[in-house]
Formats: C-alpha cells, structure tokens, sequence
C-alpha cells in the first residue's frame, strides 16, 4: 500500500506541512498556503532547463550559484517555490534551501505550469523582492526576461526563435531560444 500523508483541512498550509509531504516524482510547492502539485517535466522542459544551467554556470561570476530544480526558496512560511532555475547569493544559501528570494528565478513553461508561472509565481517573486524573473516557453520557443525596478517587474528583454538576447541582470548570459530546445 501507497504512503498517504494527510494534511490539514481547516487552514493553510506551512512549510513544516510540505516537509511531511514524501517523496513521489512529483513537485510540490506553497502559494500563499495553497498547495501546487506538478509532474515531473516533459523531455523538451528538461533540455531547455539543462542548456540554460549550462549558459548559467558557464556565466556566473564568484560568489553566486545556480541551482536546478528541485531546491526549495522559502520566500514565507506559507509560500516554498521551486523555480525550475535559480541563481542564488552563496552567503544566502543553507544546506537545506535558499531562505529568501534568489537573485534569478526561471521557470520554463508547460502546459500545466503556464499561468501559475506567469501570473501567480511571477507575483509572489516579485512581492518577495526577486530582482530578476525569466520564463522560457520550449515549444514556441522564447524567453520573457522582468527585472524589479521601484518593487515592480519591468520587461527587460524578450525574443524567440533563433534571435538572440544578451540579459546583464544578475551578469551578462546571451540567449538563443531556440537553441535550448534543438
């Protein structure tokens, strides 16, 4: 018989709830106390996040990491994200998650991830002081670059296909959408 883990059913969730959670394949995540389920990503999401660490790595100055999911980012106790990417500030970094928001979150986009990605991630990011937030979308494909100016996300770059798109937010890493996903 399956492991069943129960949660509560008269409150939010906290992270001390998700650590109960075993593990399936399967990631999950707090929104505000709101429990978010998702699969284990499709082959052209993972070559997409597997490329872009790559360009990260190879581009992170001293005194900065980057990390593939799954790592937990404990923005609150009721919101623990797991950014399909993330760069992070080493000082900040614990043995077990980054306490605070990353420099840099990237999710890439699926079929089932879309909106919360673009609408409710990008809004939690963004309230937690996230300077900078990409989504990339392996099937068309391109990249949306948002960088925090004044508390709010502001476009600082955008292109698709075999364009190519320098960010210097957190450093200097050229994209090409299409080579992430070929």
């Amino acid at each position: 018989m399956a492991n069943v883990t129960m949660l509560p059913w008269s409150r939010s969730l906290t992270r001390d709830d998700l650590d109960g959670i075993p593990e399936d394949g399967h990631r999950y995540e707090l929104v505000d106390g709101a429990l978010v389920v998702t699969p284990s990503p499709a082959m052209r999401h993972q070559r997409a996040s597997g490329r872009l660490f790559v360009a990260l790595v190879q581009a992170c100055p001293a005194g900065l990491e980057v990390f593939a999911a799954p790592f937990d980012v404990v923005l609150t106790d009721d919101s623990v994200l797991q950014p399909d990417l993330l760069v992070a500030r080493q000082a900040d970094l614990t043995d077990a998650n980054l306490p605070g928001a990353p420099v840099l979150a990237v999710e890439i986009l699926s079929p089932s991830t879309r909106r919360i990605d673009l609408l409710l991630k990008r809004s939690r990011y963004e309230s937690a002081g996230c300077p900078n937030y990409w989504v990339i979308d392996p099937d068309e494909p391109s990249v949306i670059a948002w960088r925090l100016e004044n508390n709010r996300y502001v476009e600082s770059g955008r292109t698709s296909g075999s364009d190519r798109l320098t960010l210097t937010s957190p450093f200097a890493v050229t994209i090409v959408p299409a080579d992430l996903v070929v």
